[in-house]
């Protein structure tokens, strides 16, 4: 089975920035969408009610995103990029708006999972046909682009959430909602840009779906999440409900591993585990994650919860984050491409997040921005020096056959570290909190009784997230609390650089393979199309 094949006569600049503008506006999209939905949670529980299942809205955007996104990987080698990406794109920009116009929680957790469904495909393929594009080596000059697009989101979404759930109406519309209709316009535009400009060579090749491993994948990875990030938090790591969700993930990860062996065409071939690269990269793509997620998470509450910032302005107070993010993206793409090196920075970038990590053990209540500028910034730079320069070196190592699959998969990794690594140090957040709370009320019990006026063991309950229950307790116990978030937030700092730190060793096993240039790039795009019709 095979169709015409397009010309592999590599695209000019012009054309590729034309390209990378429709990639840039759906990824943005999904990564607007992993943010700025959890500031405006609490206006929406109030609005629809449901406050009980208010963490579902913001986990079956994640389970459906994460356990699609190989799948997105895999069936764009066998069916073409465009039309996939623009599937994924319609399939977002339906679940936008049916979220939209959700009338209860139950409908918005669906539609969610919906959008989140979507998702998977904008997160993994934007990066997949970039592969498809650009060869390794000229692909630095424009991953710059990405590391903006992501620190944009990084930024805007809890600004644009906070900012919309502040607001009873806009427009004439609930707030809220503006949430998921603004990402009509930008999937709009993400579709024309892409119908008129993103012509990538159409190879299709003989195929048979794994439709078992398919649904074993999905339900594995769906399990696993359910333990990490539902029963986890809410029950503990170690009950039994949490135990059998997470032993039945990895139980049916090991199912669908042994079906992989066997299939004829796989969804997760397993000759990628004998690439060094894949492996590498696949490993610090999940550090990386899980210190990312964990550090990202932790700023914000601590600007609100130690400074008493509101939500949308912690979120401004991460733009020294997003420049790190941009600006060592555009540095580092801009030296790979002329340079033609790639080992350095990510080994550099696992540095910078370790000693960012640890510098941050020193906030307390008195800390001045400017420190907190000097340390987010350094955490951005090691991320800017990561994310995309890992994609490049797992590119260049794998063949176009297996360039959608294994891209997806490095996704797929992160997600599953930032998920692993946020439910993780949430549950220290939490556990350390109740400890040093109830260390500080004890001392105040027996060293000044009267400080203890007005507090309630509900108000000592909400704490965790919800500071505004101190405006009953006097001062003395407002400071105790206040410095038990800090001592909590040490915590979490501590864990994290450990994560780093090993990832710097990861990355000094990484092997510095020379990149393909744009002529190589496109003799192995042309003498793969001619495999997949011979």
């Amino acid at each position: 089975m095979s169709e015409k094949i397009n010309d592999h006569t590599p695209m000019t600049h012009k054309q590729i920035v034309a390209v990378m503008f429709g990639l840039m506006t759906g990824l943005l999209l999904a990564a607007l969408d992993q943010s700025i939905v959890s500031t405006a949670l609490k206006t929406i529980t109030v609005d629809l009610g449901g406050l009980n299942h208010y963490t579902w809205v913001v986990t079956a955007y994640l389970l459906t995103s994460t356990a699609s996104t190989p799948l997105y990987g895999k069936i764009s080698d066998l069916y073409g990029r465009r039309q996939v990406f623009q599937f994924a794109i319609i399939v977002f920009l339906i679940g936008s708006f049916a979220s939209g116009i959700a009338h209860n929680m139950t409908q918005l957790i669906a539609f969610r999972a919906l959008q989140g469904l979507g998702a998977g495909g904008l997160m993994s393929l934007t990066f997949v046909i970039i592969g498809d594009v650009v060869s390794p080596r000229e692909r630095g000059r424009y991953q710059g682009y990405f590391g903006a697009v992501w620190g944009l989101a990084t930024v805007a979404g809890p600004l644009l959430g906070g900012f919309f759930s502040d607001h009873n109406k806009v427009l004439g519309i609930t707030g809220w909602r503006w949430i998921f209709y603004l990402n009509l316009p930008l999937g709009i535009i993400a579709l024309v840009i892409t119908s008129a400009v993103l012509h990538i060579p159409k190879v299709r090749r003989e195929h048979k779906i794994d439709y078992l491993g398919a649904f074993l994948l999905i339900v594995a990875v769906s399990a696993l999440l359910m333990g990490i990030s539902v029963y986890a938090p809410e029950n503990g790591w170690l009950t039994t409900k949490t135990l059998i969700w997470i032993g039945a993930g990895l139980l049916l990860f090991a199912i669908f591993i042994w079906n992989q062996a066997k299939a004829t065409e796989p969804i997760l071939p397993l000759r990628l585990f004998k690439n060094h690269t894949f492996n590498i990269t696949s490993l610090l793509g999940f550090l990386v994650g899980a210190a990312m997620f964990g550090a990202i998470v932790m700023l914000p509450l601590y600007f609100q919860l130690v400074k008493h910032n509101s939500a949308t302005l912690s979120g401004l107070k991460l733009l020294p984050l997003m420049f790190g993010i941009v600006s060592m993206s555009i540095f580092s793409g801009k030296w790979i491409t002329k340079h033609g090196k790639y080992k350095m920075f990510p080994v550099i970038g696992m540095v910078l997040m370790t000693a960012a990590l640890l510098l941050m053990v020193t906030l307390s209540e008195t800390t001045p921005y400017w420190h907190i500028v000097i340390f987010a910034a350094m955490l951005g730079m090691g991320l800017g020096f990561c994310l995309q320069n890992l994609v490049i070196a797992l590119q260049n190592s794998l063949d176009v056959k297996d360039m959608g699959v294994g891209t997806a998969l490095n996704t797929f990794w992160r997600s599953i570290g930032g998920t692993l690594g946020v439910a993780i140090f949430g549950s220290i957040y939490a556990s350390k909190l109740t400890a040093y709370i109830g260390s500080g009320v004890k001392h105040l019990a027996a060293t000044n009784p009267a400080a203890l006026a007005g507090a309630t063991p509900q108000a000592f309950a909400q704490l965790k997230n919800n500071p505004a229950v101190m405006k009953a307790f006097t001062p003395e116990l407002q400071a105790t609390v206040i410095h038990s978030y800090v001592q909590s937030f040490h915590v979490i700092f501590y864990a994290a650089a450990p994560v780093t730190a090993i990832g710097f060793l990861v990355a000094l096993a990484l092997k510095a393979t020379p990149l393909k240039t744009g002529a190589q790039h496109a003799q192995a795009m042309k003498e793969a199309a001619g495999e997949a019709i011979g």
